[in-house]
């Protein structure tokens, strides 16, 4: 339900993505009645998807699902059910923001600009770590159920939080929440900030996880004191270079939504939380 209700808090599609976005499902096949929207896509292929249906392929090399969520959202459910060759195609066109079919006399390129998002249960049974519940198979449940996925494709993903199970006196009665339409300002405002940043450092692009290596340490410039911080938890952490830099973009992130011009400790410490976060009851 969550995944879902992301790209209520998005900003409409600019022209030009509204333009790639219809291109793309065209080539498809899935241009209903060649109408457009400027609601950004939202993809959720089924576990049993193969790496054609997910990357895109086949005789005459149709886009997939990564391009089919362009400039929207993927949403990766049941994440280690997926076949773990199938995940790891994706490694290349998170990176890069393009999806490469190559074949023995051509080679197509899809573009594949997304936001994913996955979720998984802790274990098989879906119970680890629950108060009054001790599985049977105990630990070994949760390393074989997480260790489905590789390291390298979970290095691409900058956000991993708990998601605590609901309960029935949890929906009864809730307390009131933000709007959708409230966080949806923020977000704008905050994209409205990255776009005028880039122009300054003179990039073609739009928000922050676009931008290249070479402006990233540039544009989260931080203080004294975040910087012994940001050592310190990078060589506790154990981070890659790929690691470094998305914490950087994410701090940057929270410091926009925040609306601060500088990086502070405070940005840096969150960032870092979330990649810090154990596999177990996980959405990414």
């Amino acid at each position: 339900m969550l995944a879902s209700r992301l790209p209520s808090i998005l900003p409409p599609l600019t022209p030009r993505e509204l333009l790639e976005v219809s291109m793309i499902a065209s080539l498809a096949g899935e241009l209903a009645e060649g109408k457009l929207t400027d609601r950004r896509p939202f993809r959720a292929p089924h576990h049993s998807a193969s790496m054609a249906a997910l990357v895109g392929g086949g005789l005459k090399a149709r886009p997939g699902e990564v391009s089919l969520a362009h400039n929207g959202v993927l949403f990766l459910d049941e994440l280690p059910e997926f076949n773990p060759q199938v995940l790891d195609s994706l490694r290349q066109p998170l990176e890069s923001g393009e999806a490469v079919i190559a074949r023995a006399n051509h080679r197509v390129t899809y573009p594949a600009r997304i936001q994913l998002i996955a979720a998984m249960n802790p274990c098989r049974c879906g119970h680890a770590g629950e108060p009054g519940h001790q599985c049977r198979r105990g630990e070994r449940c949760v390393t074989d159920y997480q260790t489905r996925v590789s390291g390298p494709f979970l290095d691409r993903i900058d956000l991993r939080i708990d998601v605590p199970a609901v309960t029935a006196a949890d929906l009864i009665g809730p307390a009131e929440a933000e709007p959708s339409a409230v966080v949806a300002q923020r977000v704008a405002e905050a994209r409205r900030i990255q776009e005028r940043r880039f122009l300054e450092f003179g990039v073609s692009c739009r928000t922050n996880a676009q931008a290249p290596a070479a402006i990233v340490e540039t544009m989260a410039r931080t203080d004294d004191q975040g910087l012994v911080f940001l050592r310190q938890a990078a060589e506790t952490l154990q981070l890659s270079a790929r690691g470094y830099h998305r914490v950087l973009k994410l701090a940057r992130t929270l410091a926009d939504l925040d609306g601060q011009d500088s990086v502070s400790r405070i940005h840096l410490a969150e960032a870092m939380s979330y990649r810090g976060q154990d596999m177990s009851r996980r959405a990414a």
